[in-house]
């Protein structure tokens, strides 16, 4: 049976003097399905809003107003390795086997784990780089500036090359600090689907490759977190005055494509929440929706992480009580993906090393068969090929017509 694994980080005091709850503990691995229950703990960590990112292998925690990471192997259950940087890290989000770290000062730094090769960029932001978010092809640095950087992750990464230090473009509608940034899971250039919140009470829509402005969401108060449902089709945010609100993309009256009837540049008010918490719980700091889309879990400022079911709309469960403020909930992915080789070791950056060495564990059957070998040796052409011709065909000939 497939079992939800749920992350949990928390950063500062204890809240109260609860002697039950271990005060070294800085991460938690739940279980959430079929019962809830911790799996397994990490010691010594205060990772702050996002600055926790999971792997397959391992967890990397940024410390609180600190220049180093705290690296956690998941299959031994202990910290390996701490790393330090040059800048205080502000945030951070895993890219495959490179973790891009946003800096106090405003730049990025790119550091790829099986070889220990570090990218550093210019000041890219004229304050610090409050949220990351990746896709295998981008990367978008939101700031305290109000901006955001859209950047091409090959470019970054290619050797030798300063001109990938600067970023495609820049998203700058807002008008305060940005809280939180997501993406969605397309990877069509015309509908990259970026959602963006602000202290200036508004949530942005975007186009992040082309830069268009989407949609325009404005909240009575700031909105803290905020989330897509697993297709793209919601957006919930989490707000300052403790409200979890939920915005239907494509419902009876959609706001995104062809079918919206109003203007893009329309702003459209959202004032009735989904649920609001009990006073005693606090303001959501981060929140997840879980992979069936059906609930959402939201951790909070007073300590206690909350599961809110969508199906029925009830008041929401309360999940834990960690002792202090809840900094980040994360899902491990359920499935894995299907890689070739996996990082057990991660290796230390090392600015002035010229030469890397990759280090990696390789996966499966090394002598299976390629498909271009099988394509070799197949007479004509295979049928899985011809079918995915004629559909590529079809398609192009849809889209020019």
């Amino acid at each position: 049976m497939l079992s939800d694994e749920l992350f949990s980080s928390v950063c500062g005091p204890p809240i109260a003097a609860n002697t039950a709850i271990s005060k070294d503990v800085g991460i938690y691995a739940h279980t959430l399905t079929p019962t809830w229950a911790v799996k397994s703990s990490f010691k010594k960590s205060s990772a702050p809003v996002h600055c926790l990112a999971l792997s397959e292998s391992h967890v990397f925690a940024a410390q609180d107003q600190k220049a180093h990471v705290h690296v956690y192997s998941r299959a031994r259950g202990n910290q390996e390795a701490l790393v330090p940087f040059q800048e205080r890290i502000r945030c951070l989000a895993l890219a495959g086997d490179v973790l891009v770290l946003g800096t106090a000062e405003g730049r990025l730094i790119l550091w790829e784990t099986c070889t220990g090769r570090q990218i550093a960029t210019p000041p890219c932001h004229v304050q610090a780089v409050s949220c990351i978010a990746v896709t295998p092809n981008h990367v978008l640095s939101a700031s305290d500036d109000s901006n955001i950087n859209v950047w091409s992750l090959p470019r970054l990464l290619e050797p030798g090359q300063d001109i990938g230090h600067e970023p495609d473009r820049t998203l700058s509608n807002h008008r305060a600090a940005i809280t939180d940034l997501v993406l969605g899971p397309g990877s069509n250039p015309e509908t990259n689907l970026c959602v963006s919140a602000s202290k200036d009470k508004t949530c942005i829509l975007w186009n992040y490759q082309s830069g268009q402005v989407l949609r325009t969401l404005l909240f009575p108060t700031a909105p803290l977190c905020i989330s897509l449902d697993p297709c793209a089709r919601a957006l919930f945010v989490s707000s300052e005055d403790s409200s979890l609100y939920l915005v239907e993309l494509f419902g009876d009256k959609p706001l995104l494509g062809s079918r919206s009837v109003e203007l893009a540049s329309i702003v459209m008010q959202i004032n009735s929440p989904l649920g609001v918490a009990d006073e005693g719980v606090g303001p959501a700091s981060c929140m997840v929706v879980s992979h069936d889309g059906s609930s959402i879990i939201t951790g909070h400022v007073k300590g206690k992480i909350l599961k809110w079911n969508l199906v029925d709309n009830s008041h929401p469960t309360e999940l834990a009580n960690l002792n202090a403020s809840v900094t980040n909930v994360a899902f491990a992915p359920v499935l894995s993906e299907k890689k070739h080789s996996q990082t057990v070791t991660v290796v230390k950056p090392n600015q002035s090393q010229r030469q890397y060495t990759l280090t990696t564990q390789l996966e499966g059957d090394l002598n299976q068969d390629t498909r271009f070998n099988q394509m070799l040796r197949t007479n004509g052409f295979p049928s899985e090929i011809i079918a995915q011709a004629l559909a590529s065909f079809a398609a192009s000939g849809g889209s020019s017509s």
